[in-house]
């Protein structure tokens, strides 16, 4: 049942059924109870600063994530990620602001913060004493967990861990102990799950088996929180997603939507023999000089710019190694955006963000 059917319920319940006796009442209660539930956001971020003697590494990033939500969270290194989970996670307090995990600050009301909240780590953490199955009871134990053997076994199967299970931790390859920090972060079962960078370094297998478990449990009802340098991922992934740089959100929109707004067709070419004519250079993508020598990366408003852009090319001398037409993806748009210039005038992304009403 989706949200609007259970608003329509909560009133019917409250305005449209007569209120003739106790039952009624009843129902009234938890209609109210109903209706609180569904518009309390997953996660609430408030203008959140994080200062570090000279360094801001957060300037006032406010934004929220919807119950059963799958969410990226995408920028730069250095831009402020791994701080925001910080202080998500309670590892960090923030200067100023504040966070709430399903309406529980993470500050004042920190137990019932983290009850509802997994996080996986970017970092390998493991302890070398136990194996896999004790991390995990253990893991259970911090929550007040006792006999969650089932779910481990079920969570351990879905990462492909069930033959280590008895394996120390020591023993496991690089990729297997990350997916143990995942198995780690559900095994309470927790609402909110918070992936930082979680299949850095890991085999395809792995990120299959993962996001396949993963997609799994948001149709269940969890919320997920992904950051990936991997845009791919979060471009089929997300719902939404909001870019950070340098400490500010420059962008905060659903997927679909940011692709459409800042993205269109390109042109790539290849040559091998000739430059871009000069009367081409402002079609030209910026940062596209990482794909090698001799490439280049053109906007096109319609199918039409393709055969005048090939004729000049033509007319200057170039001869072509590579012509391909592109749709733009979530990877073009974060170039766009993040290629924006920060000084004197407001980022226009951030702008239309706010123009759309992503921004507080």
């Amino acid at each position: 049942m989706s949200r609007n059917h259970f608003r329509l319920f909560a009133f019917w319940l409250c305005f449209a059924r007569p209120l003739a006796c106790s039952v009624c009442s009843a129902a009234i209660v938890i209609a109210i109870v109903i209706v609180i539930a569904i518009a309390m956001p997953a996660i609430e971020i408030r203008n959140v600063k994080k200062h570090y003697k000279e360094l801001q590494a957060l300037k006032g990033v406010s934004f929220t994530v919807e119950d059963g939500e799958f969410f990226g969270l995408l920028g730069p290194n250095g831009a402020g990620k791994t701080t925001l989970i910080s202080i998500l996670a309670g590892l960090v307090h923030a200067t100023e602001g504040s966070v709430a995990v399903r309406g529980h600050d993470v500050v004042r009301d920190y137990r019932a913060a983290r009850q509802a909240l997994g996080v996986v780590p970017q970092e390998l953490v493991f302890d070398p004493f136990f194996t896999v199955r004790e991390t995990l009871r253990l893991q259970s134990g911090y929550f007040g967990l006792r006999n969650n053997d089932a779910w481990i076994d079920e969570v351990m199967a879905h990462l492909d861990l069930t033959e280590k299970a008895d394996t120390n931790m020591r023993a496991l390859s690089g990729g297997m102990k990350r997916r143990v920090l995942v198995a780690q972060a559900l095994v309470h079962r927790p609402p909110v799950i918070v992936l930082d960078e979680p299949t850095a370094g890991v085999d395809v297998e792995l990120r299959q088996t993962l996001w396949k478990f993963i997609a799994r449990l948001n149709r269940e009802g969890h919320t997920i929180v992904l950051t990936t340098h991997y845009l791919e991922e979060a471009e089929s992934l997300c719902n939404r997603i909001a870019m950070l740089r340098r400490g500010e959100v420059v962008a905060l929109d659903r997927t679909g939507a940011l692709l459409a707004r800042f993205s269109g067709m390109h042109l790539f070419l290849r040559f091998s023999v000739g430059e871009l004519p000069a009367g081409l250079r402002a079609l030209e993508v910026e940062a596209v000089n990482a794909v090698g020598p001799g490439a280049h990366l053109l906007r096109l408003g319609n199918y039409d710019d393709v055969e005048r852009i090939l004729a000049q090319c033509r007319a200057a001398g170039c001869r072509f190694d590579e012509i391909d037409v592109r749709r733009a993806d979530l990877e073009d748009v974060f170039v766009q955006i993040m290629s924006e210039p920060e000084t004197g005038t407001e980022p226009k992304a951030k702008a239309k963000a706010k123009a759309a009403g992503g921004l507080a």
